[in-house]
């Protein structure tokens, strides 16, 4: 069985400040902001929400297919992605754009600053879920506005359930557009922060949010992660890292753990302990795609 991620793929540049944003920004100064960080480390790596839940389901053994676009400078993306045994037929290139860019700063106390260049990732409503017998499930991962709309309505109209995961993208939706994803999708993941908002542009509470969907996620980084069903909420403790490293990509790992332990029939539960488990094992690398999986995870799972 093969799931459908429909998300971004991009270029992460990772940028490390040895001091905290906290004492380089001044409250009452905001109006005429005007800051420059002194970054001494710096990365290029291959990223996305798309790229790196795909590069997660891949490390459990999974079959992803990402859907999204890349750009004239995207070929290296499409080897590696080649190189892991993932599937490319659903990432489409557009010649005359680049591939999407975040530039991510990370300061001490792991808080971040990113800037985003879209670039080929506006066209990625071009790319049509489809039904086919081999996909039984999906993500609608943050993408280009009309990607996330139309994906959306796509996977519903197929019978494929999919996962919504708004991100970073929740912000470009109203309460009635975050209504109609809740009411066509199956599963909802999104950390607190973005739980917290889209409960407020929605007018509910987390409780009623989760009698719409079989289920909704919410991730709390070092702590864990809550699960809700129906109402009910339970919380699943987080596991220790080896050590902190580097967060970007950690929901994305997250999420791919999630998709893998759907693809087995799994409860919830089960699903977010793996899930904190792979956060753990990214969390100790540098970069979203450059941790692996080993045998003594899945068996824990």
């Amino acid at each position: 069985m093969a799931t459908l991620i429909c998300g971004s793929l991009a270029f992460d540049t990772i940028m490390s400040f040895e001091g905290r944003f906290a004492q380089q920004i001044l409250p009452e100064q905001l109006h005429i902001l005007n800051v420059s960080f002194l970054v001494p480390s710096l990365r290029r790596d291959f990223g996305g929400c798309a790229g790196n839940i795909a590069y997660a389901m891949r490390q459990l053994g999974g079959t992803p297919l990402p859907m999204a676009a890349v750009g004239n400078d995207g070929a290296g993306y499409l080897r590696r992605f080649e190189e892991l045994g993932i599937s490319t037929e659903f990432v489409r290139r557009i010649d005359d754009s680049y591939t999407a860019q975040a530039m991510i700063m990370t300061d001490r106390d792991n808080n971040q600053i990113t800037a985003f260049h879209p670039g080929a990732m506006m066209q990625a409503h071009c790319n049509r879920v489809a039904a086919r017998d081999d996909i039984r499930l999906g993500i609608v991962a943050p993408d280009g506005r009309d990607a996330m709309l139309e994906h959306a309505e796509q996977f519903h109209a197929a019978g494929i359930p999919f996962v919504f995961d708004p991100g970073q993208g929740l912000p470009m939706f109203d309460g009635a557009e975050l209504a109609r994803f809740v009411e066509l999708a199956s599963w909802v993941a999104v950390n607190d922060y973005e739980g917290r908002m889209l409960c407020d542009r929605m007018g509910v509470e987390l409780a009623e949010l989760s009698r719409r969907v079989r289920g909704l996620i919410v991730t709390l980084g070092g702590d864990g992660c809550e699960i809700w069903e129906q109402g009910e909420r339970r919380h699943v403790p987080a596991v220790p890292a080896a050590q902190v490293v580097d967060p970007t990509g950690c929901g994305d790992a997250w999420r791919g753990a999630l998709l893998h332990g759907l693809e087995q029939g799994w409860d919830l539960a089960r699903c977010a302990a793996l899930g904190n488990r792979l956060g753990a094992l990214k969390i100790a690398q540098r970069g979203p795609q450059n941790y692996s999986v080993d045998a003594g995870v899945l068996a824990l799972a």
